[in-house]
């Protein structure tokens, strides 16, 4: 596998790990609707974001929680484009991803300046694949059962690492195919998305299986309400049980950190940094 992901003309290294930082500029996401809705306080937000040492900035306009309702491309893109122009222009060396599965938001997004577009629904939208194939972005595949609506019902497997396992090894090739190289490939296993607790131990249990398919690993475990099933923490109260899923996944191989909590992630970072170079 590459120690590198090829972001459009701009290549993130990824010998050693890095950090997203999450940035929603929605009103309903699950932990920080409504906090960073103005083009300002966005901005503000993702130079707090990369001063605390994230390697990459990704901006939703839709909320993905369960149950979450669905929102026009319209207006996401009415959230988002404003938001990625302005720190694109402040920030022109820094990663800026798009957080979305629509291919109209995607091209827009592309156009305003982003460099990976990271998709949910893994390029399964009519026209998300072409979008890809015609740019020079990079791509992060997430698997997820079912959509944000209803995934949580009552997702069931036969075996959830092998489904999800292959289920990304197919989207793989299928962007290999559209001639996405592979060194613009990320994948994310999806913790919380159509899966149980029970789901989403086993998946971090075996996270370094899906490093056997290639491509860098990103993990997106922060604030979810696994850690709150576990703890019986609310979702202001689970930074603890964040940095513990962020340090076990760092350990069992994960390249990439999806976070809300991006300062004393880096922190932990550090640490299993330090521990292997020893």
């Amino acid at each position: 596998m590459s120690n590198a992901l090829q972001c459009a003309g701009k290549t993130l290294g990824l010998s050693r790990p890095c950090v997203m930082g999450i940035l929603n500029v929605t009103p309903d996401s699950f932990s920080d609707g409504g906090h960073f809705f103005s083009v300002d306080a966005a901005a503000e937000q993702a130079r707090n974001i990369i001063a605390a040492g994230a390697a990459i900035i990704d901006i939703g306009g839709e909320s993905t929680r369960p149950g979450a309702q669905a929102v026009p491309a319209a207006e996401e893109r009415k959230r988002v484009v404003p938001v990625i122009k302005r720190i694109c222009k402040e920030f022109p060396e820094t990663v800026i991803s798009i957080d979305t599965s629509k291919p109209e938001v995607m091209t827009d997004a592309i156009d305003a300046g982003v460099r990976l577009v990271n998709d949910i629904n893994a390029l399964r939208s009519p026209g998300a694949l072409d979008v890809i194939a015609s740019s020079n972005v990079a791509v992060c595949l997430m698997h997820m059962q079912g959509e944000p609506r209803t995934m949580q019902k009552n997702p069931q497997y036969q075996n959830v690492v092998d489904e999800v396992w292959h289920f990304l090894q197919q989207r793989i090739m299928v962007c290999l195919a559209a001639g996405i190289s592979r060194d613009r490939i990320v994948i994310d296993p999806g913790f919380g998305f159509g899966k149980t607790l029970q789901h989403n131990l086993l998946l971090i249990k075996n996270l370094k299986k899906f490093k056997e398919l290639g491509v860098p690993l990103l993990v997106g475990l922060s604030r979810k309400s696994m850690i709150g099933a576990i703890l019986n923490k609310p979702v202001n109260e689970r930074l603890t049980g964040s940095i513990s899923l962020a340090t076990l996944a760092l350990w069992m191989g994960a390249d990439i950190l999806r976070v809300h909590d991006v300062e004393p992630t880096i922190e932990a970072l550090k640490i299993i940094n330090a521990v292997h170079s020893a």
